[in-house]
């Protein structure tokens, strides 16, 4: 259909005086009441229609008009690309008849059509056109801005892209903050609607009308926005203005007003995000506004008001953790220590992990810093309650700070204790530095030689990943003990977790550790084992998963084998820690045995199948004993003779 439209179209605006009775502007705008999506070629081709007619005027109307009422970025394109085009080519006209002819232009025609232009010389005219022209490019952006406003009245950022545009005309930007605010519906906001009531106060307090801003701010404070968050804000520039201008006891008094909880209401409406009640009822849920009011009032109030602020926050149950930190710093400023740790404990009971570890911390430190070791039954049972809660992600950093504490002012082995438990609390991936720091403070308080358990409890729970730094720093300990023979046998442990491809600074440390201390015979054992250990990370890696998992042993999946570590065994995770040797004296007398050495068997092996050729007997063997031309044995022969 639209294809006969535009064949009709090319056939009014080339002959439009061949065209008496129809009537071109009423069948140009039903068409672009009907085809909505052509609405700019429909409208340029209606002003076309005029110019080729003439009448300028008119068509300058039919521009202005298509400017004003279309709603689509293309369409504007379209029609503002056209009409500036027009203006062009008219200055262009009026510039050729100035410069050639230097008489007056001969647009009476268009005149004639009702432009209501006076008699004016050629120069005149072309300063007229070329003022058109440049207003039109200058208009561009706020026709624009038009076009997009009436695509979405309640685009907040558009209204603000609008006042700018009127930034040296106030009047003008006051007008379209009026309009703005009058127009743009919170519920259907894009942006954020109390933004414009700000700016539009902002205005105000920059021409330096604090009356008017005020005004402006108890005005935003009374509309229907969607969320708390756009009224606590409105409050909150408010009192800021105020500040900006030294009116401290306003803003005070303004945060006052803002921050009030009915009592009616503290039991009804205990969800700031409930729709159903309007804005100005939930507005005490707001945790913004209190917690602007709580700074305010501890730089610009008393003591007593910043207490009382802080624990009205308790009472809404509106306070955050950092409000908790900020609270109980403020009272330690002004020497209230234990009102302080009141506020701490506050905070514990409307908090759980993760969001309590940032109080109990503070809150630990600060009383460890306060009674030191004068009290430590007190902080043994706050440490108690608060491992008893904590997850195993902060976990690492309470029990540091609780085996501190124990260390410093306690028992060296209700630290080591505490460490033994936090190596089982933290997270798998944390459990081996937690791990090393209880082998270093053992390895300090008691000597290297206590850490020899740790190493292997550390050993039984680890990780396969984690067992490699561990054994090596284990066997390195050993070493410098002077265990050749326990070092060696933590190294071959090792072995088994330890690619030769991935992880060649353990086998390098094994080499390095054979050609310093061991034989030919310990070195040829450890390249046997390498090579055993090849090849079985080359059968791990040529099957596939799921027959890996079918053909292992489920009762055994999770066990490790026993470690020998000299006259200590170390077994799985579900075994005994160490298995001892009874007689060392009785041990020590008999002749050593290489427990490397590959034993034969003395005996013959019955087994063995060897390939023997049978061949034929020849007759000659048998002689006379050969009856019917057959070979008989001995035994047939035997027979045959009884």
């Amino acid at each position: 259909k639209y294809d006969l439209w535009k064949e009709l179209l090319n056939i009014i605006t080339k002959n439009p005086g061949s065209i008496k009775t129809l009537n071109v502007d009423a069948v140009i705008r039903s068409g672009i009441r009907r085809f909505p999506h052509q609405v700019g070629h429909l409208w340029c081709a209606l002003a076309e229609y005029y110019v080729t007619d003439g009448r300028f005027a008119k068509a300058k109307d039919i521009y202005e008009e298509a400017l004003n009422t279309v709603s689509t970025v293309r369409d504007f394109s379209v029609v503002f690309d056209a009409y500036s085009q027009y203006e062009e080519s008219l200055l262009a006209a009026k510039m050729e008849i100035a410069e050639s002819e230097g008489m007056e232009d001969d647009d009476e025609n268009g005149d004639q059509g009702g432009s209501g232009i006076a008699e004016l010389s050629a120069s005149d005219e072309v300063d007229w056109r070329m003022m058109r022209l440049e207003n039109l490019m200058e208009r561009r952006k706020l026709l624009l801005n038009s076009v997009l406003l009436r695509q979405n009245p309640h685009n907040v950022d558009e209204w603000h892209k609008r006042v700018k545009l009127f930034k040296d005309q106030p009047i003008k930007a006051i007008t379209t903050f009026s309009k703005a605010v009058a127009t743009v519906d919170p519920s259907q906001a894009t942006g954020k609607p109390h933004s414009l009531w700000v700016s539009f106060a902002r205005f105000y307090e920059d021409h330096g009308e604090l009356k008017n801003a005020r005004v402006i701010f108890e005005k935003a404070a009374r509309v229907a926005y969607k969320g708390v968050d756009d009224l606590a804000s409105v409050w909150c520039a408010y009192a800021e203005m105020e500040l900006r201008h030294r009116n401290y006891e306003l803003a005070r008094r303004v945060m006052r007003k803002a921050c009030v909880a009915p009592d009616r209401l503290k039991s009804s409406y205990k969800d700031k995000d409930d729709e159903s009640v309007e804005v100005q009822k939930r507005l005490y849920k707001s945790t913004k506004l209190w917690a602007f009011y709580a700074d305010l009032e501890e730089n610009l109030g008393t003591f007593d008001t910043t207490c009382s602020v802080y624990e009205s926050l308790f009472d809404v149950k509106v306070i955050s953790p950092q409000i908790v930190l900020n609270y109980a710093a403020y009272l330690e400023e002004h020497k209230h220590f234990e009102k302080a740790f009141r506020a701490y404990e506050k905070g514990l009971d409307l908090f759980n992990f993760p969001h309590a570890f940032p109080i109990w911390i503070a809150y630990l430190k600060r009383f460890i810093i306060r009674y030191k070791g004068d009290k430590k039954e007190r902080a043994r049972d706050l440490f108690e309650q608060a491992v008893g809660k904590i997850t195993k992600v902060n976990a690492r950093k309470m029990y540091l700070l609780y085996a501190k504490y124990e260390e410093d002012y306690g028992l060296s082995r209700r630290a080591m204790d505490i460490l033994d438990r936090a190596c089982k609390a933290v997270e798998v991936k944390e459990r081996a530095a937690m791990y090393s720091i209880y082998i270093s403070r053992v390895a300090k308080l008691f000597g290297v030689t206590k850490s020899r358990e740790i190493y292997h409890e550390a050993i039984r729970n680890l990780p396969e990943k984690d067992l490699k730094p561990i054994c090596l720093r284990y066997a390195d300990l050993e070493k410098k003990l002077g265990e050749i023979d326990r070092a060696r046998s933590i190294y071959a442990y090792t072995a088994q977790y330890c690619s030769p491809e991935k992880d060649r600074d353990f086998w390098d440390s094994w080499k390095e550790f054979e050609v310093s201390h061991g034989n030919e015979d310990t070195y040829t054992e450890m390249l046997r084992v390498r090579r055993s250990v090849i090849g079985q990370f080359a059968t791990v890696q040529l099957l596939p998963t799921d027959v890996i998992a079918k053909t292992e042993d489920p009762k055994k999946k999770n066990q490790r084998k026993p470690v020998p570590v000299g006259d200590v065994i170390v077994e799985d995770k579900d075994g005994k820690a160490s298995e001892e040797k009874a007689n060392d004296s009785e041990a020590a007398k008999k002749p050593s045995k290489n427990q490397e050495e590959i034993e034969f068997d003395d005996e013959d092996d019955d087994d063995d199948i060897i390939d023997v050729q049978e061949k034929p007997v020849p007759a000659a063997v048998f002689g006379a004993a050969a009856v019917g031309g057959k070979n008989l044995g001995a035994k047939e022969r035997f027979k045959r003779k009884q």
